[in-house]
């Protein structure tokens, strides 16, 4: 652990011992990480619904939401790498973006075609208290990995976590 320390941009994936089903072959971009705590998004589980079948956005293109995680669900959230598009964004790591302007975001996503490249909705996010992540990852629940931001937003959610898991002892 002490040779990859935890930072915004880094990327976990759940261990196979990891005995919460919600988390299960998960891959976790973390977005936010500082001394209160940490902050990620589940990148490879999409939820039942598409963003039009919202009632507030059923204009919209039926764009996919991910599972962000079980903190929050009653909010929308989303990470991008087009700070040119969407204003407002706090970087994260490597062009990646949290937030920013939600008006913005739902236009690119209606109009542009390879949006889904680009952008990342949410419903909920993870999160963690103080030491409480470092704890997990030392007892082995999570394992921090390489990968590059292309690959979060462009490969299949199905093999994501298989992908990433052969990588893990490459670090």
């Amino acid at each position: 652990m002490a040779n990859h320390p935890l930072k915004a941009g880094s990327v976990l994936i759940s261990a196979p011992s990891l005995e919460d089903p919600y988390f299960d072959k998960v891959v976790i971009y973390i977005t936010e990480y500082n001394e209160k705590g940490a902050l990620g998004f589940v990148m490879n589980q999409v939820f039942e619904r598409k963003f039009n079948e919202l009632t507030e956005f059923r204009t919209s293109k039926p764009f996919p939401l991910y599972e962000g995680g079980p903190v929050d669900r009653e909010k929308l959230y989303f990470i991008h790498r087009i700070p040119g598009s969407i204003s407002e964004g706090t970087l994260v790591a490597d062009g990646v973006y949290m937030g920013g302007n939600f008006k913005q975001a739902v236009q690119y996503l209606n109009t542009t075609g390879d949006a889904e490249r680009n952008l990342r909705l949410f419903i909920g996010y993870s999160g963690w208290d103080a030491n409480e992540l470092e704890a997990e990852v030392e007892e082995g629940s999570w394992l921090p990995v390489q990968a590059s931001v292309t690959t979060l937003f462009e490969a299949s959610e199905q093999s994501l976590w298989e992908e990433l898991y052969k990588r893990k002892d490459s670090l």
